[in-house]
C-alpha cells in the first residue's frame, strides 16, 4: 500500500545575484521560490515520524544554499538546480516542481514578476 502526499513550500524569499546583466550581479535582488514535491509518505504518516518523508527545514536549507550560492544567468537554470538538488537529497521524493519568481526583472515595462517553473521526476 502506498500514499502519495504533496508537500509545498510557498514563497520562500532570498536575496541573490542571478541575471544576465552585470548590474544584477553587483546589486542583487529578491527571488521567491515555491517548491512542490510528491512523496510516498504513508508509512511516515501512519507512524507519525519523519522517517520516510521530507524534512521541510532541510528542504528549505537546500533551496537557500542553491539560490544564494553560485550565480546563474537564467532563472531556468536556477529552478533546475533546485529541483535536482532536492531529488538528489531525498530518495523518497517522486516528483519535484520548482517555481522561481523574479520581481525586479530588468524589463522596460510594468509587471509583478517574471516566473519560471520546472518539473522533474525520479527515474
Amino acid at each position: 500500500m502506498s500514499g502519495i502526499f504533496t508537500i509545498t513550500l510557498k514563497n520562500c524569499a532570498f536575496y541573490a545575484h542571478h541575471g544576465v546583466f552585470p548590474e544584477e550581479g553587483v546589486l542583487g535582488q529578491r527571488f521567491f521560490v515555491d517548491a512542490e514535491f510528491d512523496v510516498d509518505a504513508l508509512e511516515a504518516a501512519e507512524t507519525d515520524t519523519l522517517e520516510g518523508t521530507v524534512h521541510y527545514g532541510i528542504a528549505f536549507e537546500i533551496i537557500q544554499e542553491i539560490v544564494t550560492g553560485s550565480r546563474r544567468q537564467l532563472i531556468e537554470a536556477l529552478a533546475l538546480a533546485i529541483a535536482r538538488g532536492l531529488l538528489d537529497r531525498f530518495p523518497g521524493m517522486l516528483r519535484c516542481r520548482i517555481t522561481v519568481r523574479k520581481p525586479s526583472a530588468p524589463i522596460a515595462g510594468i509587471l509583478d514578476h517574471v516566473q519560471v517553473s520546472v518539473e522533474q521526476f525520479r527515474t
